[in-house]
């Protein structure tokens, strides 16, 4: 196969799977709304995603404080303009980083799993035995999960927010002596709704996209069992690429209007 060939089969198999993934988003926002409604998959489904990843969030964000202040600092004292410090972290972080790196986080940590799991009970046949016993399999496994990723990614990054502004307000505690009260009020003056109301909407919009891809590659898992790992790599593959995507619209959209 010469290397025309190849690139023509590259884009068909890339179309293929944009149409395939379209038609997957529009089965679940055709079924999302029809009952029955998996209430307590669904609250199962949020404890293990929001609860299971919340230390991993945690720990991720107080090192993004800790090591964003520690290298701004230096450059900021040369101008003078240390006392921006809260300021900018907490502009950056809630605004940016913040989001983008819990995201890409629970991409790996949330997304390879969904990827995985649906991927196995593919290739095992327990999704076949759910259609055959009478049980809607994409309403109880993808359903869920989608809309608890969609739910809890905000709250993450809620969480990683604002203890990677504590970890920078212990940064300038030791080296600036500054109090964590003053800290906080800087902060609190320096943001504003234009700041917090786009990034959490795009949240949501991060939390869907992990939860869709994840749940598209596992369940129209093939290959048998090595296609398992296939799926889980691929789902946070594509899931980092879409985020980037949809991170960039976002700033692009928020720049027009604000």
């Amino acid at each position: 196969m010469d290397s025309n060939s190849k690139v023509i089969e590259s884009f068909k198999s890339f179309f293929a799977e944009v149409g395939e993934l379209s038609y997957f988003t529009s089965r679940f926002f055709k079924e999302v709304f029809k009952p029955p409604y998996e209430f307590k998959e669904f609250l199962r489904q949020c404890y293990n995603m929001g609860n299971r990843s919340l230390l991993l969030v945690s720990v991720t964000g107080f090192i993004i404080g800790l090591v964003f202040t520690l290298q701004s600092r230096p450059t900021l004292l040369e101008f003078g303009a240390v006392s921006w410090m809260p300021s900018m972290v907490s502009i950056s972080i809630i605004r940016e980083m913040g989001p983008i790196i819990t995201a890409l986080i629970c991409a790996g940590r949330i997304g390879s799993g969904i990827g995985a799991e649906l991927g196995s009970m593919r290739v095992t046949e327990q999704i076949d035995a759910m259609e055959v016993s009478g049980t809607n399999p994409f309403k109880f496994l993808v359903i869920t999960r989608i809309l608890a990723t969609t739910l809890m990614l905000p709250i993450l990054v809620f969480f990683g927010d604002t203890i990677a502004i504590f970890g920078s307000a212990m940064v300038e505690n030791i080296k600036g002596n500054v109090s964590y009260l003053l800290y906080f009020n800087q902060v609190f003056d320096s943001l504003k709704f234009s700041d917090i109301i786009p990034t959490t909407i795009k949240t949501f919009f991060f939390g869907f996209a992990i939860g869709l891809v994840g749940c598209y590659k596992g369940y129209n898992c093939k290959k048998g069992t090595a296609g398992v790992g296939l799926a889980a790599n691929s789902a946070v593959v594509y899931t980092s690429m879409l985020l980037f995507i949809i991170d960039f619209i976002a700033v692009f959209i928020t720049n027009i209007f604000y």
